[in-house]
């Protein structure tokens, strides 16, 4: 393990000294290309922060409109079990009154 870090070590430690020995319009674009990098890794570590700060509030607006659908169905199942009653009902009501009907016809 030691020995693997004294060697990134050596690594990191020949890639400045490569910096340092560059003509300025090397260290001048490589600066740009740093700035360039850490300007794209804060955007996305902003929107990132936005996404997780809005991501309860979407959850929380998801689960009341989960909860009202859920509602409304049962609302409607309701409504369409009265109705059903309701029309067997007359249905039954209007059986007496065709054979009746039919009694009075023959």
């Amino acid at each position: 393990e030691v020995q693997k870090l004294n060697q990134q070590l050596e690594e990191k430690n020949g890639e400045i000294q490569q910096m340092i020995n560059q003509p300025p319009y090397e260290k001048e674009r490589e600066i740009l290309r740093l700035q360039k990098s850490l300007a794209e890794r804060e955007k996305a570590q902003a929107t990132s922060d936005v996404l997780c700060r809005s991501l309860p509030d979407e959850t929380h607006q998801l689960q009341r409109k989960l909860a009202s659908t859920a509602e409304m169905c049962q609302h409607l199942a309701k409504c369409l079990e009265e109705k059903q009653r309701k029309e067997k009902g007359n249905s039954d009501d209007q059986m007496p009154t065709e054979r009746s009907n039919q009694v009075f016809l023959l």
